[in-house]
């Protein structure tokens, strides 16, 4: 899943937070409601301008952020 196809920022979209491209869906909005349990089927019917690869996508862009670099300090 390449996510950089369906997220985009766009400083003139929703304050420059990142969207589910060609939306005004932030990709937090479908990350909160995957944590309120909704399930795909759920978010679509809410959104219907989303599909399976936004919500797959949305998921791999948080990833990617929550993936930390461990840098090491002098002691």
């Amino acid at each position: 899943m390449d996510w950089k196809l369906y997220i985009t920022v766009d400083p003139a979209v929703h304050h420059g937070k990142a969207c589910i491209a060609g939306t005004r869906i932030p990709v937090a909005v479908v990350l909160d409601n995957l944590a309120a349990g909704l399930g795909e089927k759920e978010i679509i019917e809410s959104y219907p301008s989303l599909d399976s690869n936004a919500i797959h996508a949305a998921i791999a862009y948080a990833a990617e952020l929550a993936r930390e670099e461990v840098i090491a300090f002098p002691a």
